[in-house]
């Protein structure tokens, strides 16, 4: 009793490990945002400048995802990680000393492609859980990943206006210089699932996507999603500016209100054990739609009105997302446990495509057409996910899909 006492002790003290490692690399990608303000003042950039630098961090985070996450299938996973912080840790000092805009897309990019070990860190948690748990645990960790996205932009933009956004960044290298050491220390080693080499895990990833259509939806679906969620917080903090002459800190604020939709992440991940991955998608899915849907009616509102609307929403879309996400990794890592690297790299390569995407167009909309154009985007690109999980087939509604 004792030992197995210790053994649940430890492996809630790694996953919360875990849990806080996914935050902390993840936020990397978005510390940028509420910021943009700031390094536009600071190195000249015009507003589409400005969205380049979360377009190519986001972009470059799914290339990461895509060429060096299908690597965890075939290397000890605990090494990875560490590598990656490593590296995260060095780009993003190097970050906080660029001082024109061409040095700072390309670091940019980079951080992307090695903030990637939140996405080593969501398999790893899946391989540690429990029997029967998977779908809690990996909502657990996702729980972390998921306030690391929302937090980051609130501390951001009060470290920010408080001391410069150099000074943001260079405490986002020592808080992930400090996790690689942590992560070496308590993280087990991970057995290998594949000897395959890397250009036929490479060639493997085409044949998991062909093979399996419950992989394709639930990656369409999330990346539509993912459209709609990086409009609105990539045109945040520009928008507050202009609309209602609000700073760094209050656009980094609103993270707040989106950081209550994270905690539902255990909560979705229990229902899709219980009640299957589908079921939760759609809900998810639908919420998000309604939410954004909301904010078209901000034109009836006071100015006190429109600015707690916008955070009711916040609030509801991150909540529905967050849900949708976690119940799209339940499904997708059922599909074939020993290929779980692979299938995570192909589902949110899509991902953050989207979320690319989403910073891209909604930057361009927002300068034709202001914000309501950026909310039209974002409930146009969740309906489109909702239609998808509601033309869902009968045997994607479990969490475990043979082929």
């Amino acid at each position: 009793m004792n030992t197995h006492t210790a053994t649940q002790a430890v492996s809630r003290w790694v996953i919360f490990i875990l849990a806080i490692g996914a935050g902390f690399s993840v936020a990397a990608i978005y510390y940028a945002q509420p910021l943009l303000p700031l390094m536009g003042s600071d190195l000249h950039l015009s507003i589409e400048g400005m969205g380049m630098v979360p377009t190519l961090t986001q972009a470059g985070y799914a290339l990461g995802i895509l060429f060096l996450l299908p690597l965890g299938d075939r290397h000890d996973r605990r090494t990875l990680i560490v590598l990656k912080s490593a590296a995260l840790a060095l780009l993003l000092l190097a970050c906080s000393l660029t001082v024109q805009i061409h040095s700072l897309l390309l670091v940019s990019l980079l951080i992307g492609m090695t903030a990637t070990m939140a996405q080593d860190i969501v398999p790893a948690a899946a391989i540690l859980a429990p029997e029967g748990k998977q779908g809690k645990t990996v909502g657990t960790v996702m729980t972390g990943l998921l306030l690391g996205i929302l937090l980051s932009r609130t501390v951001s933009g009060v470290v920010g206006e408080a001391f410069g956004w150099r000074v943001m960044y260079q405490l986002a290298a020592g808080s992930i210089a400090l996790l690689a050491v942590v992560m070496w220390r308590v993280l087990p080693r991970f057995a290998v699932s594949s000897t395959l080499s890397y250009p036929a895990l490479m060639r493997s990833m085409a044949h998991l996507w062909q093979r399996y259509p419950a992989l394709r939806r639930a990656a369409l679906a999330q990346g539509f999603l993912s459209i709609a969620f990086s409009a609105f917080w990539s045109t945040l903090a520009v928008m507050l500016m202009e609309h209602y002459q609000l700073g760094s800190a209050v656009a980094g604020g609103y993270g707040i209100a989106g950081a209550a939709g994270a905690l539902a992440a255990p909560l979705a991940g229990g229902l899709a054990d219980k009640l299957g991955a589908g079921k939760v998608t759609q809900l998810g899915a639908a919420l998000v739609t309604l939410s954004f849907a909301l904010m078209f009616l901000l034109p009836l509102f006071g100015l006190h009105g429109q600015l707690i609307l916008i955070a009711v929403a916040a609030v509801g879309f991150d909540l529905g997302l967050q849900s949708s996400l976690v119940a799209h990794q339940n499904l997708v890592y059922g599909l074939e446990p020993q290929a779980r690297g692979r299938l995570n790299a192909l589902l949110f390569t899509v991902v953050f495509i989207g979320m690319a995407l989403g910073s891209a167009l909604g930057s361009q909309l927002y300068t034709l057409a202001g914000w309501p154009g950026v909310v039209a985007l974002a409930t146009v690109a969740a309906a489109v996910a909702l239609v998808i999980r509601l033309t869902k087939r009968p045997r994607e509604t479990r969490t475990a899909v043979n082929s």
